[in-house]
């Protein structure tokens, strides 16, 4: 056991310790914590690295360092160790995105010799709801997304990342990675979409990260020559009735405090602020 105040590089051995940090805080932590139960620690299955801070021995902050920098339960010491590790290895995340708190310290000090970035979202609601609205009805014509309907559905996600990201995903690899993700979520039954009469997508959401207490819903979009006509709340109460009985006791996600439409919508199906996240995009 390590009796010192350090970091180190988690390893396949310390999957035990690594899951019961993360466990602290479920909601928060249920995309991260998604990809260690289905991958463990290993940097290859991982898809990058989980860093370790320990407190005279013990493990009491994390770090996954992989397409996204995400500090996890991370005190200021440990903060300040990673940032000294992310220096030192350079920069090859596409974002840095967390609690907003401890993410604004990492980039306090990540930022001079990483800035300037693309975009910074200093405030991210972070929602959570553990039950169906009473006053909405689920749209009956949400659906999950089957097999056959990717080329169906890939533009729709295409549109909705752009917007929200500010790049398209198709840039760079051809958009094989995304299209990869997108088939992912489609062969685990966590896509889901309303199509019109001619099949365009009209109303779609994913949920994209799954614990056995947590789940987390991401990609919501509406076509927009749908917008304003009253699909984006049952389409979330119908989403939200697939995670509840399917997938996870808590519904999760997070929106740009900007997003005043979006906010509106998620509060009215009965999610409510628990904190918040802040990203930044490079």
């Amino acid at each position: 056991m390590l009796t010192q105040t350090t970091s180190r590089v988690l390893e396949p051995s310390d999957l035990d310790a690594a899951l019961a940090v993360l466990d602290r805080e479920p909601v928060a932590n249920a995309f991260v914590t998604a990809r260690v139960r289905i991958a463990g620690l290993d940097p290859w299955r991982l898809g990058g690295e989980m860093w370790g801070w320990y407190e005279h021995g013990m493990l009491t902050s994390l770090c996954y360092a992989g397409a996204n920098l995400v500090p996890i339960c991370a005190t200021p010491r440990a903060v300040r160790a990673f940032a000294d590790r992310a220096r030192r290895a350079g920069r090859r995340c596409s974002s840095i995105v967390g609690p907003a708190d401890t993410t604004a310290q990492l980039w306090r000090l990540l930022e001079p010799g990483w800035g300037p970035p693309r975009e910074v979202r200093t405030r991210q609601p972070l929602m959570v709801t553990d039950r169906m609205p009473a006053d909405i009805t689920p749209d009956p014509y949400v659906r999950r997304v089957r097999k056959d309907e990717m080329e169906r559905i890939m533009p729709a996600c295409v549109a909705m990342f752009t917007e929200e990201v500010g790049i398209s995903p198709m840039a760079g690899d051809g958009g094989l990675l995304y299209q990869a993700r997108v088939a992912e979520l489609v062969g685990s039954g966590r896509s889901f979409a309303r199509f019109d009469t001619d099949g365009r997508v009209v109303f779609k959401a994913e949920i994209g990260a799954a614990t056995d207490r947590a789940c987390q819903i991401q990609g919501v979009w509406v076509a927009p020559e749908y917008r304003g006509t009253g699909l984006a709340a049952p389409g979330m109460a119908a989403i939200l009735r697939y995670a509840l009985a399917d997938v996870a006791p808590v519904a999760s996600l997070y929106v740009n405090d900007f997003n005043t439409a979006a906010r509106r919508t998620y509060q009215r199906v009965g999610f409510q602020e628990i904190g918040a996240f802040m990203s930044i995009l490079f």
